[in-house]
């Protein structure tokens, strides 16, 4: 566990944020929050997915404007409009996604951004280079095309990008996501010389090991809340043992005395009972050691194996960007393994198209309901056949026929309650739930045997999440398996049966459902072990 001492009694923060609140529509994505950020810590924000982490910290590098809460940064109070302030009061920012051009060079991308009327100096910027490369202890090439540079390399130019102007503050959001063991061995080398250097680091993350390796301070968030803070003394005081119990049971655990706790401890017993005789059933989808060619900036599936019974429902748990996309893909067959098998149904896969894969009874259904699943500027009838283009009896000899397709699409409407002005409304107009209705009823008319769901409840209101999880329940009770992918761990304790972790690419583990579920699972997705 990570050990830092600290000089007597911390000064005054650097940045302090006070009750801070804010709303999109109805979601409260940030409820009274309060953080102080201190020079030379390493202040560890760990929180799910939609825990209010994101938006946070788009209020601190002014992207986003808090609607209640004050900021003040060294004893000022101030307002934040845009990214250009908090650069100027001395808050840089790294963010998850990459902003290096990747057709430029290194020196050439952190020229970017300077007024047109200052010359690009040369010297001087490679001066300053030199100096934040021997402040981070690395060695880049000034010269080198940011797209050459490995990934590690990459976020060590995000980083002296952020410091460019002297930077007092350093905000690095999931640093680590998309990092080699090795690159995130580097950041930790640079992340104890900032830190030696009086910095003040916010280091955003979901991963357990990553807040006990390189944390002196903690604060966790869920739903938006401060659940639980660990101040740098308690901290090093506890074991790491306690640490991770501590972490998992704030982030994870039920509160006893809450109502809703009473409903999501039913679903696990619930699951249990189903379990012994789904898990009875044939195996009828099996992954074999599943491997794929990285597509940039997305991590690669890692030898995935695991199987799904006929009537069973298997979750797959963990951050948005682990590989849970590909997985899907790979089964669809929308995406072409490197190594390894699928089977399903007792069929090899390796040479099936997407077509034959759902003449077996395989059906997709993707977490881009507006890009991928359907095309806005179609009609709601043809959206419900765009699978099935050119086959009888909705297409004869080349040629629509357009009252078997406004037919059967008026069944679909009628059976899954989809709300649509009618058949030949552009599905564009139609709400999220009513797409997401269509979709789930395109995939499920046709006698299905598995479907894989990602995402299936993303954007819903609560009226139509319940209707999606109901609808998943009963094919299973008719024997229908499903795999669903979704970073809503509440949504897969409630339905799974079981539920396996991804992380890089890899399956980390599989828990199947128990009293203590959600912390199970939760222990896996903050870098827990498998039991």
């Amino acid at each position: 566990m990570h050990q830092h001492v600290h000089a007597g009694a911390p000064a005054a923060p650097v940045v302090s944020l006070s009750g801070i609140t804010k709303r999109f529509g109805p979601v409260l994505a940030n409820s009274d929050v309060s953080l102080q950020l201190y020079a030379g810590e390493v202040h560890a924000l760990l929180g799910e997915n939609g825990a209010g982490k994101s938006t946070l910290i788009g209020i601190l590098s002014g992207l986003l404007q808090p609607d209640a809460g004050s900021i003040v940064v060294r004893g000022q109070t101030v307002s934040i409009a845009a990214p250009r302030e908090a650069i100027a009061l001395g808050i840089g920012t790294v963010f998850q996604h990459a902003t290096l051009v990747p057709t430029l060079t290194v020196v050439e991308n952190l020229l970017l951004g300077q007024p047109w009327w200052v010359r690009l100096r040369r010297t001087q910027t490679l001066e300053r280079l030199a100096e934040l490369s021997r402040l981070l202890g690395v060695s880049i090439d000034p010269d080198a095309t940011a797209g050459e540079l490995s990934l590690g390399e990459q976020q060590q130019i995000e980083i002296i990008k952020a410091l460019w102007r002297g930077e007092r503050v350093l905000i690095l959001d999931e640093p680590t996501s998309m990092l080699t063991p090795q690159g995130v061995r580097e950041l930790g080398v640079v992340l104890n010389r900032l830190r030696s250097e009086g910095m003040a680091i916010v280091l955003i993350t979901h991963k357990l090991h990553e807040v006990l390796e390189f944390g002196d301070r903690l604060t966790v968030l869920k739903l938006g809340q401060v659940v639980g803070a660990l101040e740098p003394q308690r901290f090093q005081e506890m074991t790491e043992d306690q640490a991770r119990r501590f972490i998992v049971s704030t982030m994870f655990g039920r509160k006893e005395d809450s109502v809703d706790s009473a409903a999501s401890a039913r679903a696990p017993v619930a699951a249990a009972k189903r379990q012994t005789s789904v898990l009875q059933q044939p195996a009828l989808l099996e992954s074999r050691g599943i491997c794929t060619v990285r597509r940039q900036r997305e991590v690669a599936l890692d030898g995935v194996s695991f199987t799904v019974h006929s009537g069973e429902i298997f979750g797959v748990a963990g951050v948005d960007g682990n590989g849970q996309k590909q997985l899907a893909e790979v089964i669809a067959g929308q995406m072409q393994a490197s190594s390894g098998q699928v089977f399903f149904d007792a069929h090899d896969l390796s040479s099936a198209s997407v077509a034959q894969r759902q003449a077996l009874g395989l059906r997709y259904l993707t977490d881009d309901r507006l890009g991928e699943g359907t095309v806005g500027s179609f009609s709601v009838a043809l959206n419900s056949v765009l699978k099935r283009v050119g086959e009888a009896p909705f297409w004869q000899r080349g040629w629509t026929r357009d009252a078997q397709i406004t037919s059967y699409a008026s069944e679909l409407i009628a059976t899954y309650d989809v709300r649509t002005p009618g058949p030949d409304a552009p599905i564009g107009t139609l709400s999220g739930g009513n797409i997401q209705k269509l979709l789930f009823g395109r995939e499920l008319i046709r006698a299905p045997k598995l479907v894989v769901y990602n995402k299936p409840t993303y954007g819903l209101d609560v009226a139509n999440i319940q209707a999606a999880r109901d609808r998943i329940r009963a094919q299973a009770q008719q024997g229908v398996a499903a795999v669903i992918i979704s970073t809503e761990l509440e949504e897969l304790v409630e339905l799974c049966d079981r539920v396996a972790v991804m992380s890089r690419g890899r399956m980390v583990g599989i828990i199947e459902a128990c009293d203590d579920y959600a912390e199970a699972i939760g222990g896996l997705m903050v870098g827990g072990d498998s039991r």
